[in-house]
């Protein structure tokens, strides 16, 4: 076989190359092997990476099963929810460009001839199949898992409830003292966040795409179910090598298309619309969001999972994962089950013993949730090239929804507001210039949403931003605004007072103000001043494009 390592490691004039490798104390043998990256996420200040090092571990000694030499490296990865709500946040999104960047460095100049990627939370994982896409090379994914939820006074809570019950403390509904108790229930442990949020939407969706093994998006982190799917993924890899299996041959136009097809089914995060655009644009493949709108309308809902419902990734896991879900979708032809996974089998040999053991989690397919998938795009005067909303999340009274626009420049300004009991009733909340370039880094709004579901504010305000959702977001939420008001997009000329329209079941945004009224707002106009003068930021905000194509860079 003919690798890549062959470079660093054949030949007189790879002496000083070799030289190195024993440095670290590989021996002879072990470079007559092989080598397999290893790029894991772990750190101390993840609560979905502390744990990453054993599942390194467990990949390394699959690797060397198999008859690979596993050479670890690591990748960093931002917490979100420590990040929420203040400056940090705005590094979020930005970070996906540095691990994908970092990862294409480190497998480039070391001649790994294949990857395995331990990631585990939002911009992890997209940034490491980025990377994957990008280079080429047999890779394969293997997650952290989800987090076991909380219990309180015998009720499953995660994350999302924390955010919920500030707001709930703002609005005097709630005492410090059950404040507190929350704050220490919340989150019981290591792994993903328990719900339906961005992490577990994108480890799910791995699986969906073929990119990952069965079991990936939900067996829990702290099973040792975990750890054996660590060991098999650093194994798999070393089939994927012999066989030549490369990134490019699994995430191909269809297994795009299988992935937002499970998407709608699942009822993932609005974030997940934004990642499998930007992997789209790395494996060559076109993507534009109006197909999300082609397959939500015939993908039926079949799950509920926190935020939209009660049940969590667990819930998922013990009714038969994201293969029995597939196997669902498959008695109606949704799913193209001749496309090659990373299992070396294809998707339909994949799900051939999968079974739904609890219909409550996961419906079956002649009974949904609805008969439209959990994710819609929106288009409209407001949003030319589209926005984003949870559909699945939002109560069907608010499906449509007229209202009076209530116009914030920022996050923090909108939060004050909200905070402060300014927001009533049949609001529309308008936050702007928090997009890819305006944020810069399109900040998670999880702050807002939730100080608007803790007050009971959801029932009857929407909420519309170019910045994003977190995945535990709930409501009437609208995100990814495209073009940005930094672009000079409709969103910036919107005015308090002004009556927008949503509907949500036609796929329709639209600002009521005529066009004479607009042209004249935008001649006035003037883009603000960033407030990002150096560092990685201002790079970033120099590169990034719109939401609507992924934002990628350049």
């Amino acid at each position: 076989m003919n690798l890549k390592s062959h470079k660093v490691l054949r030949g007189a004039e790879s002496a000083p190359k070799r030289s190195r490798f024993h440095a670290l104390g590989l021996t002879d043998e072990e470079l007559n092997r092989p080598l397999i990256g290893v790029a894991s996420a772990f750190s101390e200040v993840v609560p979905g990476h502390v744990h990453l090092d054993k599942l390194a571990e467990a990949v390394k000694a699959g690797v060397r099963i198999a008859g690979g030499t596993p050479i670890l490296f690591p990748a960093i990865g931002v917490c979100d929810g420590i990040a929420m709500g203040h400056e940090g946040m705005k590094y979020s999104l930005a970070s996906r460009e540095l691990i994908a960047d970092s990862i294409e460095t480190m497998a480039m100049a070391h001649c790994f001839d294949a990857l395995v990627l331990i990631p585990n939370c939002d911009k992890i994982v997209p940034g490491m199949v980025m990377a994957a896409a990008r280079l080429n090379i047999p890779s394969i994914v293997v997650s952290g898992g989800p987090m076991l939820p909380g219990k309180r006074d015998g009720k499953e809570l995660s994350l999302q409830d924390m955010f919920e019950a500030v707001g709930a403390r703002k609005a005097g509904l709630i005492d410090d003292e059950t404040l507190c108790d929350v704050e220490q229930k919340a989150c019981p442990g290591c792994g993903s966040c328990a719900g339906m949020f961005t992490a577990n939407s994108m480890n799910c969706l791995c699986e969906a795409i073929g990119i990952a093994l069965p079991g990936n998006g939900t067996i829990p982190a702290v099973s040792s179910e975990r750890v054996q799917l660590a060991k098999k993924a650093g194994m798999k890899i070393m089939e994927l090598l012999e066989r030549n299996i490369r990134p490019r041959d699994i995430l191909t136009e269809k297994a795009f298309q299988n992935a937002l097809t499970i998407d709608m089914a699942l009822g993932c995060s609005t974030n997940s619309v934004l990642h499998l655009t930007a992997i789209a644009h790395e494996a060559g493949v076109p993507m534009n969001l109006s197909i999300v709108n082609e397959i939500s309308g015939k993908t039926p809902n079949l799950c509920k999972l926190s935020p939209a419902g009660p049940d969590y990734i667990t819930d998922l896991q013990y009714a038969g994962g994201v293969a029995a879900v597939i196997k669902e979708l498959s008695k109606r032809k949704l799913i193209f089950e001749e496309l090659l996974t990373v299992t070396g089998k294809t998707v339909g040999e994949n799900i051939m013993n999968a079974r739904n053991s609890n219909n409550k989690i996961i419906r079956d397919i002649e009974n949904p949730y609805s008969q439209t998938g959990g994710l819609a795009v929106l288009f409209g005067n407001l949003a030319p090239e589209g926005c984003v909303v949870k559909r699945s999340a939002v109560l069907d009274s608010m499906l449509q929804k007229e209202g009076r626009a209530r116009v914030f420049n920022s996050e923090d300004e909108a939060g004050k507001a909200i905070f402060a009991g300014e927001i009533k009733p049949g609001d529309i909340v308008i936050i702007r210039y928090e997009g890819p370039k305006g944020g810069p880094g399109m900040r998670e709004m999880l702050g807002p949403t939730s100080a608007l579901a803790g007050m009971g504010l959801d029932k009857d305000v929407a909420l519309i931003t170019d910045g994003r959702f977190s995945g535990a977001t709930r409501g009437a939420a609208i995100g990814h605004v495209s073009p940005e008001a930094a672009s000079g997009g409709t969103i910036a000329f919107v005015c308090d007072g002004d009556l927008i329209s949503i509907d949500i079941p036609n796929g329709k945004i639209t600002l009521q103000v005529d066009e004479k009224t607009l042209e004249a707002r935008k001649a006035s106009w003037k883009a603000p001043e960033s407030n990002v003068k150096s560092g990685w930021l201002s790079r970033y905000q120099k590169l990034v494009s719109s939401s609507s194509r992924g934002a990628i860079l350049g």
